[in-house]
């Protein structure tokens, strides 16, 4: 038995042509979303890419809802099935999830590609700003979709609102340490103490490594026996916190104790150091540079020594230290002195007296 067109019905037609449609239309968009990638691969620009990438899999998607909202929008027409009446709403309801998703992917992927284009040589990496804009602006994305999802299924927003006011303030008690940890974390994106990759160190509790990563609830460190540390994000608001990667100079801080005989010699060996120090091309000159007679020891004339490294590397700074170190022996030696060590002087006990 052959059919032909005229053999079906105009209602069946029509199904078809909108399932024909929906087909061309997605071969359609995917050859397009194609073109535009390979087109944008050839562009310096994050935004083009990421539009591309964030709309692969949405996009179709809503070329298929579409289509079969039509389609299930005819068979209603044609049968009056009650259960289709809620139609509208699940559409509305598919359009603002696909949009949100759009969205979502949106922003992920345009955090990366900025992320991945700042790492370059040249390019001043910080990963932190973007990764705290980016989780910000997608939680910003899954509120206005929630409250679109609830007014679409009749909702009121107002109420709702004023409902998560009432709710929020038992919640608040409830998980008051969950709450104060995600406002931490969400101080940490906007005031950005530290980044990640940085060495930080507390001088209030014994934490010191490298930040590894900075989450909404707690940020994980490397410390310095590689262990690694999970700290609540509220603790960083209630210490002081030390970002070492941050350091401009390095400190040499030393105490230098000569002879008491050497009482003469001291300023000029004080004179020497300072020119030396002066003179050396690893200290900063700009900061504070002394050397000083500084105190009357027990056993020793102590000389103060203060300056400040232009590097402030760990593994440089020690090779300036040391190097600075053995050029005051030098002078010292030059000069006819010596350090002095701890002396004490042991007094015999009386001898008894004969009978």
């Amino acid at each position: 038995m052959n059919l032909s067109i005229n053999d079906l019905s105009p209602e069946l037609l029509r199904l078809l042509l909108v399932l024909f449609s929906t087909i061309a239309a997605h071969v359609l968009v995917n050859r397009a979303l194609k073109r535009a990638e390979m087109a944008a691969s050839n562009t310096n620009n994050i935004w083009d890419d990421s539009l591309i990438a964030a709309a692969k899999k949405p996009l179709p998607t809503l070329v298929w809802l579409t289509g079969l909202a039509v389609a299930l929008h005819l068979v209603q027409r044609q049968t009056g099935e009650q259960l289709l009446d809620y139609l509208a709403p699940v559409r509305n309801i598919g359009f603002i999830v696909c949009i949100a998703w759009f969205l979502f992917k949106l922003i992920r992927e345009a955090a990366d590609r900025a992320v991945a284009a700042r790492s370059q040589p040249g390019d001043a990496e910080d990963r932190t700003t973007v990764d705290g804009i980016s989780k910000i602006a997608r939680i910003v994305v899954v509120v206005i979709a929630a409250l679109m999802v609830m007014q679409t299924l009749g909702f009121s927003i107002s109420g709702v609102l004023a409902f998560g006011g009432v709710g929020g303030i038992a919640v608040g008690f409830a998980a008051k340490d969950l709450l104060a940890n995600l406002f931490g974390g969400l101080m940490l994106h906007l005031d950005r103490p530290f980044n990640i990759g940085d060495k930080i160190r507390s001088p209030d509790r014994q934490l010191e490594g490298v930040v590894e990563h900075i989450g909404w609830r707690q940020s994980s460190i490397r410390a310095n026996n590689m262990a690694q540390l999970f700290v609540p994000n509220s603790l960083f608001t209630s210490i002081i916190v030390e970002n070492v990667s941050r350091m401009s100079h390095r400190r040499i801080e030393e105490v230098i104790g000569l002879r008491y005989e050497d009482l003469a010699k001291i300023p000029a060996i004080t004179a020497d150091i300072r020119s030396m120090l002066l003179a050396h091309p690893d200290i900063d000159t700009e900061q504070s540079v002394m050397v000083a007679f500084n105190k009357l020891g027990e056993s020793s004339l102590d000389l103060a020594l203060l300056a400040f490294t232009k590097t402030s590397v760990l593994v440089e700074y020690h090779s300036v230290k040391q190097d600075a170190l053995l050029q005051v022996t030098a002078i010292v030696a030059h000069h006819g002195a010596d350090f002095a060590f701890p002396t004490r002087t042991l007094l015999s006990p009386h001898p008894a007296h004969s009978a």
